[in-house]
């Protein structure tokens, strides 16, 4: 009986830290994820756009365009520069409202 009661307590202690855990660990990433969103939001919001997966890719590719016609203008690189921020800027035109 001393025994059996033993390694219920132990079961039950036990079972209490991994729910601790467990639950601490979700509300972490339930918080991560609402942060995320919640700037997701605020992006699209600010810059007129839609929160749709496409239109933040688009956002990041075009903002690698600028990024490529500033480095090709840093290179004295007039022409590809100019056609980098041409498609860049083009490609944001799309996505902005």
């Amino acid at each position: 009986m001393q025994a059996e009661s033993f390694f219920e307590w132990l079961g039950q202690a036990l079972g209490s830290v991994i729910r601790f855990i467990v639950d601490g660990l979700s509300g972490l990433f339930n918080l991560l994820g609402n942060a995320g969103g919640n700037f997701i939001d605020g992006l699209a919001r600010t810059l007129g756009m839609d929160t749709s997966i496409i239109s933040i890719l688009t956002l990041i590719v075009g903002l690698m365009l600028l990024w490529s016609a500033i480095r090709a203008f840093m290179n004295v690189r007039i022409v590809a520069g100019i056609i980098w921020l041409l498609l860049g800027l083009w490609l944001l035109s799309w996505i902005i409202h």
